[in-house]
């Protein structure tokens, strides 16, 4: 699904690369969660992914296609939600389809086979299962940020991506939220199936998110380490000698061990 050849980028020469030489890949309907210290390049390889930097040299390919600009069917929610705040919930979560309306299918902006019988019905769906329904005519200012960012991933599921792309969305959030948002996350993925990519610098976030876990260290990276978790997003796995055992050697391979 996602494929990364021998990748190399530079932010300037003649500074070393953060990433160089560097392949990795995902299958369809992965979860993968990536980590690493501050600096490390996650958010840089995020932006990769989803086309909004290009490789120095090597490629990214997103279902076999080299990806040269933000796909339309790539899905992606950042850490300061980026909501309009002149526009009410229920507006920002529709952006998308009108952004869509407005192109049509043409295959750059908007998926060529993109087809909308009934854009309300899709915003009523999501914002009901992210239990902001309620709060459909309030303005971003006068919610919570924890409903924010529900009205970011709704505003992002109603374009039914392939793949989600998530750069540390639940990091301002109190604990609770948080752990809430990533119960909702896990549901969704439970039920939809797309792949899923979170850069986090929480090891518990990663451990819980990721079926595979992406290691990164100080630049260059070259070569990535992996870890398989494959109780990941499942009930009851955060209470686990499982879970504890993936955090710990997480926490042996960043060198925080104590």
């Amino acid at each position: 699904m996602i494929e990364v050849v021998n990748l190399t980028f530079h932010y300037s020469q003649p500074e070393a690369p953060v990433f160089e030489n560097f392949s990795w890949q995902a299958a369809k309907g992965e979860s993968w969660a990536i980590i690493g210290p501050s600096g490390c390049g996650k958010t840089t390889f995020l932006y990769l992914l989803a086309g909004l930097r290009q490789p120095t040299r090597g490629q990214v390919l997103v279902g076999g296609q080299r990806v040269y600009r933000p796909r339309p069917e790539t899905g992606l929610i950042l850490q300061d939600y980026g909501l309009l705040p002149w526009a009410t919930l229920r507006q920002n979560v529709a952006l998308g389809l009108r952004i869509r309306r407005f192109y049509g299918p043409d295959g750059k902006h908007v998926p060529r086979d993109y087809r909308v019988s009934n854009a309300d019905h899709l915003v009523d769906k999501w914002m009901r299962r992210l239990g902001i329904a309620e709060l459909a005519d309030k303005y971003p200012g006068q919610v919570s940020g924890g409903q924010r960012q529900r009205t970011a991933i709704a505003r992002t599921l109603v374009l039914e991506p392939d793949v989600l792309l998530m750069d540390e969305p639940f990091s301002s959030l109190d604990a609770l939220t948080r752990e809430n948002l990533q119960n909702v996350v896990a549901e969704l993925y439970q039920e939809t199936g797309i792949a899923v990519v979170i850069v986090t610098h929480s090891i518990e976030e990663a451990v819980f998110m990721g079926r595979r876990i992406l290691v990164l260290h100080p630049p260059p990276n070259k070569k990535p380490h992996t870890v398989s978790n494959p109780d990941a997003l499942t009930q009851g796995f955060r209470s686990s000698s499982a879970y504890l055992a993936v955090c710990e050697q997480l926490r042996q391979m960043m060198g925080l061990a104590i």
